[in-house]
């Protein structure tokens, strides 16, 4: 890092719809070209963590850069691969000290990059459940009410593996972070058990939450932010729940890869970010799990926003907080290969 110079650019490479937009213009990335005088060029190439990594990895193979500055990618096997290859920068904490003032506690040295080695939080979400209760004809409170035989034929479930088996750990009572193979086991029999029960109308990607609005689920695994646009987007009935056996935090984590051509100025946008003002503006636009708690107060005086501010599903509660569960950090490519193993079945039949 000492050798390292800014170059007055940077290649941000993120996933759509995922940086605050106003008429095909990023204002804060607007501020970061007036104040530092970095030009970014910002693509919205990520669609999902596993095309993307399959895309990357050949070029990192190769011993060559992939042409991003700063890339973001969700905790799991595929992030985990990127440090277990090397294929990351290891970060300069001088350089990022608005991270270490105002970041928030639940982002810091996470299990799957700890004291934040190689990354930092951009935006996080937590999976929970949604309902709407007209249809459901009451609250619900658990994890146990996916498996309700009343909802037979209307309950959704994630077709994204991770999610799946985690909540069939959640409704066992296991911790994902800490569980064993046997406990995967487990929880694969209670989710084969719910899908051949007929309750599970169908395993779902981004699309479940149309099927939320639509009512052809009335309760379903859920993203919190979509949840929220949701509520934001002409659909107020349907609510976003903590169950009492907790929620998944999932964090979607800035990253410099190995041959960044424009590190320092990667590392500056990072810093720059979480700044509560700059992750304010993001924050009011996402509507995901804001990182710099201190946002909210900017939201709710400066943006004019209380209806964000004061959302749980963009800055939560601490006691939100203290029910999130980290997933399991899958060690080697064989537990990782076990896991889809036991839930893909599921999904697939």
């Amino acid at each position: 890092w000492a050798k390292q110079r800014q170059a007055g650019m940077l290649v941000f490479a993120n996933w759509p719809l995922y940086i605050d937009t106003d008429h095909g213009k990023h204002q804060s990335l607007e501020q970061f070209t007036k104040q530092t005088g970095i030009t970014v060029d910002y693509k919205e190439v990520i669609q999902d963590n596993a095309p993307f990594y399959a895309k990357i990895a050949p070029t990192f193979q190769a011993g060559q850069g992939i042409g991003y500055d700063l890339i973001v990618m969700t905790n799991g096997w595929y992030l985990t691969e990127l440090i277990n290859h090397g294929w990351l920068i290891r970060l300069d904490k001088s350089r990022l000290p608005n991270f270490a003032r105002y970041a928030s506690p639940i982002v810091k040295s996470p299990d799957y990059d700890p004291a934040n080695t190689y990354t930092v939080a951009w935006q996080s979400g937590f999976t929970g459940i949604a309902y709407n209760p007209k249809l459901t004809g009451r609250e619900i409170t658990s994890v146990q009410d996916l498996w309700d035989p009343k909802f037979k034929g209307h309950v959704g479930m994630m077709s994204d593996n991770t999610e799946l088996g985690s909540a069939g750990l959640l409704k066992l009572g296991i911790e994902p972070s800490t569980s064993t193979q046997a406990d995967w086991k487990k929880a694969a029999d209670v989710l084969k058990q719910q899908r051949d029960d007929g309750l599970v109308r169908q395993y779902y990607d981004q699309s479940y939450i149309k099927a939320l609005e639509n009512g052809d689920t009335w309760i379903s695994q859920a993203w919190s932010g979509d949840v929220f646009q949701a509520n934001a987007s002409g659909y107020p009935d349907l609510k976003f729940v903590v169950p009492k056996e907790g929620v998944m935090h999932w964090t979607d984590n800035m990253m410099i890869p190995l041959h960044a051509k424009h590190p320092v100025d990667a590392l500056e946008w990072m810093n720059f970010y979480y700044q509560p003002k700059i992750a304010a503006e993001v924050a009011d636009w996402v509507n995901y799990l804001c990182p710099v708690p201190a946002a909210k107060q900017v939201i709710a005086k400066q943006l004019d926003d209380p209806g964000v501010a004061r959302s749980p599903l963009v800055f939560p509660t601490k006691a939100m907080d203290a029910q999130a569960h980290d997933y399991y950090t899958f060690k080697t490519f064989d537990e990782f290969d076990t896991w889809n193993k036991i839930f893909n079945p599921i999904i697939q039949s």
